[in-house]
């Protein structure tokens, strides 16, 4: 078994240093949670307009009137609607960052180019007739999901391409008397023009094909086909299982794994919500909700189970105290005490649960789903932190409530045989260390009386 976790942890180790240094994986990472707390908060409004309670709309009429949802709408509108132009701005400054550059510069840069391979027509289709009319206007379609993919890489290549230039030295140069803020706008300007001007010459180009566009063109050969292998229950139960192998040599498998996937199943939650707000048939199980409120309970590991069983049933004080001072945090998905604590990292008794657990759990989940025995989560974006059941409720229904008591429930059955385990392991260490000590000072054979 050692064997087998050396070799292991030789191929996992450095293929999670590479992906966790990444510096495009990690300008996607954090250029999405740059947007997190607005679309947080417009799922808010959101959640308040289409509550998950039958006389929830007539309550509300009475005390704000029969336009209240449409009202609420609005900041929800503002934020979800525009999420890419968001994305390319957050993801551009990142990048920037990373390469020591001129961060807010590279983010304004990235968003014209996003802009300029954008087409500003919307096709509109009037009631009651069957004309289509062909208006110029800024399209929310590729502003929100639809348009995810390609402002990513939008977002990446127009900030290479605008360090690479200024490293080149490819700036205009202003005296040392000028102010910083307008020599830094002249030195942005050939980075600027060259942007501009590659991004407009793929544009041309792309117009002379049957796409019409390079959104049509991303969309319709690597979105879609993206998203349709992300939504399948297979790529997600890979994915976790390669996640929880990281954990186990203690590495943020979420930060590596997520990378990778996270961008995937933002898309897909985003089509859900989009759905949702539309009042029409929500299209994906799989999806980002779906991950942090059924896959994972307390965190990687799904160990909101095991510290239940912990708390419960276990005896050495060391499991005791540990659990005692990670029940709180971990009702919060919080976990890292447990994890390196108990330990979880390289400890092969506790390994088997430790993956299986989130794995029943996702299958368990697609199944309900898939059956019509639970909605679909509705793409609303809580905190990660937000507490069990109250968790299942927003996103899923009471039906997604008590599903994630019955996986909870669950974990705690497949947890308890190894947590006892590992529980009579230290008892026999405690009860052997409390032997040790008394051996150590043997009162009896003391002489109080050369004192």
């Amino acid at each position: 078994m050692k064997k087998f976790l050396n070799s292991l942890e030789r191929v996992l180790s450095p293929m999670a240093k590479k992906i966790g240094e990444n510096k495009y994986l990690i300008a996607i990472r954090d250029g999405f949670l740059l947007s997190t707390p607005v679309l947080i908060v417009g799922s808010f409004f959101l959640l308040i307009a289409n509550f998950p309670l039958n006389q929830w709309d007539t309550w509300m009429s009475a005390l704000l009137g029969k336009e209240w949802a449409s009202h609420m709408m609005v900041p929800a509108s503002a934020s979800f609607d525009i999420m890419t132009i968001l994305a390319v701005a957050g993801i551009a400054y990142s990048l920037a960052r990373q390469f020591d550059e001129d961060a807010m510069q590279a983010a304004i840069i990235s968003l014209v180019a996003f802009f300029i391979v954008t087409p500003y027509t919307t096709f509109f289709t009037p009631e009651n007739t069957e004309t289509v009319y062909e208006v110029t206007s800024l399209p929310l379609k590729w502003m929100g999901s639809s348009g995810l993919f390609l402002g990513m890489i939008t977002a990446l290549v127009a900030t290479r391409l605008f360090v690479w230039v200024v490293r080149k030295g490819w700036k205009i140069k202003m005296p040392d008397s000028v102010p910083p803020t307008v020599s830094k706008s002249f030195e942005a300007l050939i980075p600027s023009f060259v942007i501009i001007f590659v991004f407009f010459v793929i544009d041309w180009l792309v117009t002379l094909t049957s796409y019409g566009s390079l959104q049509d063109i991303i969309f319709n050969l690597l979105q879609m086909p993206l998203l349709s292998l992300g939504n399948t229950l297979g790529a997600m139960i890979v994915a976790y299982i390669f996640l929880h192998f990281f954990w186990f040599f203690g590495i943020n498998g979420s930060s590596v794994v997520g990378a990778v996937f996270n961008p995937v199943l933002r898309a897909l939650s985003m089509e859900n919500l989009e759905a949702y707000k539309a009042h029409t048939e929500i299209p994906n199980i799989i999806t980002g909700q779906f991950q942090d409120m059924f896959a994972t309970f307390g965190g990687a590991g799904s160990t909101l189970s095991l510290v239940i069983v912990m708390v419960l049933f276990c005896k050495s004080q060391r499991i005791k105290k540990l659990s005692q001072l990670s029940i709180v945090p971990s009702f919060f998905g919080i976990n890292e005490p447990i994890i390196f604590g108990l330990p979880i990292v390289l400890n092969p008794i506790i390994l088997v649960p430790f993956v299986l657990v989130p794995t029943i759990n996702i299958i368990i989940a697609y199944f309900a789903m898939s059956w019509g025995l639970v909605p679909f989560t509705n793409g609303i974006q809580l905190p990660w932190t937000t507490p069990i059941v109250f968790s299942g409720f927003l996103v899923s229904g009471w039906q997604g409530a008590v599903l994630q008591v019955l996986l909870l429930f669950l974990g705690m059955v497949i947890y308890y045989p190894f947590v006892k385990m590992m529980d009579r392991q230290y008892l026999e260490e405690e009860k052997n260390y409390a032997e040790e000590l008394e051996d150590d000072i043997n009162f009896e054979d003391f002489d109080f009386d050369a004192l």
